[in-house]
């Protein structure tokens, strides 16, 4: 693939869920809300459930309700792995892959053509311990850069280098399965780049990130395998989420 590849960005927030939203989930995606007892899981679900299929019936012309989804773990089979657009190979909408995020009060889904796609958010909250989060998540060369940053600066730096690190796993379909350490990223306040890549993933494709800032405190990032560069086209999901079924 040349040239920037596009990907839509969709963002809602907990808030934007409402009881309408139900009506769009298909039996397997209702039996796991009906089972997950936390109220905010079970509302971030619904609502990164309702989000994908409306950014995903924008995209193939259908309902949210119609859009064909299906769950497959790698590891058991069972129907709870990550969600993925359910289309013959020979399918126009093929080449279709989509990534969901949450974390705190904002949801975000991402949509891509020709590449695999992933998204991450991290909530910004000041009580992360940034000291017990690093060595399991950052190089050695990384952790250096982290603290020889004044440390007021360390949170903020550690979750844009998390969130670009998280958005390439999930994009390669591996997700922590993967130890975040092998994967070098960038420093925070440089443009978005892979440097370092894990020998167990064998050869390094290309890959492009852009950063994102969700309601002027959250980082976010998006990649995209496949491709060296990404054009990013924001959404702001919370009125499209209200209007379906009876929302708002």
């Amino acid at each position: 693939m040349t040239g920037p590849a596009a990907v839509q960005v969709w963002w809602a927030r907990l808030g934007d869920g409402h009881a309408g939203l139900l009506a769009l989930l298909d039996p397997v995606e209702r039996a796991r809300y009906d089972a997950t007892t936390d109220a905010a899981n079970r509302g971030r679900f619904l609502v990164g459930c309702a989000l994908s299929r409306i950014a995903l019936g924008e995209l193939l012309g259908l309902p949210p309700a119609d859009v064909p989804l299906r769950r497959v773990c790698p590891r058991c089979g069972g129907p709870h792995g990550k969600a993925e657009l359910a289309v013959p190979p020979a399918s126009e909408y093929a080449d279709v892959d989509f990534s969901v995020t949450h974390s705190g009060a904002v949801v975000g889904v991402a949509v891509c053509r020709g590449a695999a796609v992933g998204l991450d958010v991290e909530e910004y909250t000041v009580g992360l311990d940034v000291d017990t989060a690093a060595p399991s998540a950052l190089s050695d060369t990384e952790r250096a850069a982290l603290y020889a940053r004044p440390a007021a600066g360390r949170q903020a730096a550690f979750l844009r280098t998390w969130t670009r690190k998280e958005a390439v796993l999930k994009a390669l379909g591996v997700g922590l399965r993967v130890s975040p350490r092998g994967l070098v990223v960038s420093a925070p306040d440089a443009p978005p780049a892979v440097l370092g890549w894990p020998e167990r993933l064998g050869p390094r494709p290309l890959v492009g990130l852009a950063d994102m800032t969700v309601d002027g405190v959250h980082p976010a990032s998006v990649a995209l395998v496949g491709t060296g560069a990404v054009r990013v086209d924001r959404r702001d999901a919370s009125p499209a989420v209200a209007a379906y079924g009876g929302g708002g």
